[in-house]
């Protein structure tokens, strides 16, 4: 029943992408805040078709650590689902994403659009530099950065570094960070046809304040979002009997 359910929704995820992808397109000479109100109905779209034709739900705990203004999310990174619910949670924010992604025919024209913080990997120092400047640009102008400090997908339980990019942002700007663990991959896995019914939990931790020092700062946001994932990730196991 689950594959019938997963190949359901990928079919639907992929019509909803299409279908927005072309109605969208005159929106691209307008202006930005109006296309973000239509792209906030486009994730809100592909959030519901995954909870009634994947049975993927979500709940969030924690909210209330969300500061007023300005902020860094920094969240776990375990599948595609996040690079749409987060989105969608944090009105007007903008992504920290590999600068490939811009190249995707009309896909990347809207990601531009969105006016995210694109990142060149091969460029080195000069692509840490580009990134502190644009994100000073983007708090400045009192909205939220969204990025995932391991730069790319983890599976459950695997442990990967936490790259020097959030560190960069974190110290060039008088701003909190807000750390975010999330169980996206035990439902939606990473590359995974197959979809497993169930409710992600998305948990928003306490701030970590401005003004820490670079290690300091890298050793509490790694403490933060590990723990309390290793514990929401436990208890869907328990819950699941293995």
């Amino acid at each position: 029943m689950n594959t019938i359910r997963s190949f359901i929704f990928l079919i639907s995820f992929y019509a909803l992408m299409s279908f927005f992808c072309i109605i969208y397109i005159p929106l691209l000479i307008g202006p930005r805040k109006l296309f973000r109100y239509a792209s906030y109905f486009w994730l809100n779209s592909v959030l519901l078709s995954a909870k009634y034709i994947g049975g993927i739900k979500y709940e969030i705990k924690g909210r209330e650590n969300i500061p007023d203004g300005p902020v860094i999310i920094a969240a776990k990174h375990q599948s595609a689902w996040e690079t749409i619910a987060m989105h969608a949670l944090h009105f007007d924010s903008a992504y920290v994403l590999k600068k490939e992604l811009l190249s995707i025919p009309l896909f990347g024209r809207y990601l531009t659009k969105m006016n995210c913080i694109a990142v060149d990997r091969e460029a080195g120092a000069s692509a840490l530099k580009e990134m502190v400047a644009q994100s000073k640009q983007i708090l400045g102008d009192g909205r939220q950065i969204i990025i995932f400090p391991q730069g790319t997908r983890t599976a459950p339980g695997e442990d990967l570094p936490y790259h020097p990019g959030i560190a960069g942002i974190y110290t060039q700007n008088d701003v909190p960070v807000v750390p975010v663990a999330l169980n996206s991959g035990q439902f939606w896995g990473r590359n995974a046809f197959k979809k497993t019914p169930g409710t992600i939990t998305v948990e928003y931790q306490k701030p970590i304040p401005a003004g820490l020092k670079r290690r300091d700062f890298m050793a509490q946001l790694k403490e933060s979002i590990d723990t309390a994932n290793d514990r929401i990730e436990a208890e869907v196991v328990k819950q699941r009997g293995f």
